[in-house]
Parts: C-alpha cells; sequence; structure tokens
C-alpha cells in the first residue's frame, strides 16, 4: 500500500465518501483513494455500474471499501450513511451521463443530476461536512470560441446533460458563497478512456456506447459489425473531430490531487480543467486503438453528425499550479490498458443480475 499522502491521519480522519463509487470513474478513483490510505464509502444504486467493481477494487488494493446501495436522490438513505459514522469529505460521481439520453428524458436528468446534489447538500450540511469534489464536465463550456480552453471560457451547455452539471456548479457556487466553512472543487473533465492496468475494472457501458473508444473496442472485441466515422471533412490534420482524450487513472489521481488541495485552497468553490492539453483526432485515436488490438479495426466514415465541435481540448495549467496535478499516460497506454479490459471482459462484469 501506498503511503498516506499529505500527512492524512486514518487514525483521527474519518471516511471519504464517494457517490456513484462502482461506476467507470468512481471505481477509478476508489482504487487511488485507497491507496493513499483513506477509508471509504461507496454510495451506489447500481443503475449503469455493478457491484462486482466492490470484489475488483479489494483484488487490486488488498482493502475493501464499504459498499452501501442506495440512490443520492434518497435523503433517508443518506441521512443513515452519514449518521453511521464519520464522513470526512465527499467525491460526488452519482449522476446519468449520456448527452443522448438527456435528449430524450430532461427531467430524469434534472431530477437525478441536480435533485440528487441537492439532497447530498442538505445532508452533508446536517451533519456539518463542508469538503465536496464535484463530478463536473467540459460539457459546460459547449462549443468553445477558442482552445484550448480556459477555466474562464463562457459557459453555455448546448444539452440538458451539459445544462444539468452547469446547474450542479451553479448550486454549489451559491451554496459556497453563502455559508461559511465549505471548500467546493469542480472538476471539469474532458473525454477519460482506458482503464486500470490490471485490466481488472473498465468502462462497462450499458447497450451500445456513447463514446468513441468503448465503441472502437466493442468492435474489436466483436460485439459492434463496425465503427462509423462522423465527418471527414472538418478544418482539421485528417477531417475528423479532434478531442482531449485522458487516461481514467490519471482522471482518478486529479480526484486525489483535488482531495487533498481542499484544505490548503481554503474556502470558496473553484473549477479546474482535468485535461492532457493535447488534442486527438478520431482517426489518431482508431490508429492507436488499432496498435493496442493488434489488428485493423472495421470503420467507415460517414457524413457529420448534427451537433460535433470541430475542435476542443484543455488548458490545464491552472490543475497543475493550483492542484499539483497533470496527466501522465499518453493515447498509446489509454488504449492499451482499455484494451486490456475489454478483451480480457469482452461482456463487461460477468453477470448482471446484481445491477
Amino acid at each position: 500500500m501506498k503511503p498516506p499522502r499529505h500527512g492524512y491521519d486514518p487514525a483521527v480522519a474519518g471516511q471519504i465518501l464517494v457517490t456513484g463509487g462502482t461506476g467507470y470513474i468512481g471505481s477509478h478513483t476508489v482504487v487511488s483513494l485507497l491507496e493513499a490510505g483513506h477509508d471509504v464509502v461507496i454510495v451506489d444504486d447500481l443503475s449503469n455500474s455493478s457491484e462486482r467493481a466492490v470484489d475488483a477494487i479489494a483484488g487490486i488494493t488488498g482493502r475493501r471499501p464499504v459498499f452501501v446501495r442506495g440512490d443520492v436522490c434518497d435523503p433517508e438513505r443518506l441521512e443513515a450513511i452519514f449518521s453511521a459514522g464519520p464522513i470526512d469529505a465527499v467525491l460526488h460521481f452519482a449522476a446519468r451521463k449520456s448527452v443522448a439520453e438527456s435528449v430524450r428524458d430532461p427531467d430524469g436528468y434534472e431530477r437525478v443530476n441536480v435533485g440528487g446534489l441537492r439532497t447530498l447538500v442538505d445532508t452533508m450540511r446536517r451533519h456539518d461536512v463542508r469538503r465536496l469534489v464535484f463530478s463536473s464536465s467540459c460539457t459546460v463550456y459547449g462549443e468553445p470560441d477558442q482552445v484550448p480552453v480556459h477555466e474562464d471560457a463562457p459557459l453555455r451547455a448546448v444539452n440538458p446533460y451539459g445544462a444539468t452539471k452547469l446547474a450542479g456548479e451553479r448550486l454549489l457556487g451559491d451554496v459556497a458563497a453563502a455559508e461559511p466553512g465549505w471548500s467546493v472543487v469542480l472538476l471539469r473533465y474532458f473525454n477519460p478512456i482506458g482503464a486500470h492496468p490490471s485490466g481488472a475494472i473498465g468502462e462497462d457501458p450499458h447497450g451500445i456506447p456513447d463514446n468513441l473508444v468503448p465503441y472502437v473496442m466493442q468492435v474489436a472485441a466483436g460485439r459492434l459489425a463496425h465503427l462509423s466515422v462522423y465527418g471527414g471533412d472538418y478544418p482539421t490534420r485528417d477531417g475528423t473531430c479532434i478531442r482531449d482524450y485522458l487516461h481514467v487513472v490519471d482522471l482518478a489521481e486529479g480526484h486525489l490531487a483535488a482531495l487533498d488541495a481542499l484544505d490548503r485552497l481554503g474556502p470558496g468553490c473553484r473549477p479546474f480543467n482535468l485535461g492532457t492539453g493535447v488534442g486527438s483526432t478520431v482517426l489518431e485515436v482508431l490508429a492507436a486503438a488499432e496498435r493496442a488490438v493488434g489488428r485493423p479495426i472495421p470503420h467507415r466514415v460517414v457524413g457529420r453528425r448534427p451537433g460535433d465541435a470541430v475542435a476542443v481540448w484543455a488548458d490545464p495549467t491552472k490543475a497543475e499550479a493550483e492542484l499539483g496535478w497533470r496527466a501522465r499516460r499518453d493515447l498509446d497506454a489509454m488504449c492499451a490498458d482499455h484494451w486490456r479490459w475489454q478483451s480480457s471482459h469482452p461482456d463487461g462484469f460477468a453477470g448482471r443480475g446484481d445491477r
């Protein structure tokens, strides 16, 4: 086990509550927290994840987090968790996250993503827990005026999912401004891909993936027939869209750095971009995936998809300056680790009856 970070003493500090901790990003962050010496409580309703992730986390770290099945929209469940033992801080991941689904069900996204956050904040307030790291998204920027995107860029979400993340940011900003003692970090991350290098945990989406790399890897695994590349005539170096892809382990370490920085930063609510600062085209990602897999991956270029921005990547300099964090893993490592997970778990976590 790695030594505790920045003077953290598990003997005197409370537990870290991770909402949505069996999900893709949450599970990787729980691994980083446990390896750093933190005690962790996970609450997750398993609506888009598996309890088997808890076993996998224990296998990686040699430590088992406390797991509570529950919905963050349920005030009684949250009250029971906070009453059961000292909670020192909260990392809030629990949310619905599909842009396409949010267009079909905006009210559902509002209920879970904003309503769940309100319930969490109310519970934290009652128990005098005022340290929070919030899982936000680069979707709050919409289509930016310029790249790389800095935290001061205009905020103008263009879909219901992004709107819920922006509403969450504003809620937390208002709370921190009105009530003394709140220390909140908003992490706006770009495009997480990859998996833990052990291959024991990774992205396990329901149904057909909405995002590029999970889709590519399912094509490589034979679950899907081919990849459709939406648009080959954009004004980029190979005609395809550019995004900032970030290894999920780097992202998990970013949450750990944010947690460590809460006391140092002091009261307030602060946003940070988490990205590599490097944009990759769709075809560059596909080439890296083919190197990881060791063979060509079937694909075809089709027409543009409405609403896709041409090029978006992060300016991550603030996170490095104030959190001491920067991404360290490159695109080849991201794709190699993602394929290790996908190839060893072709159908995701086996047995989905626990969802």
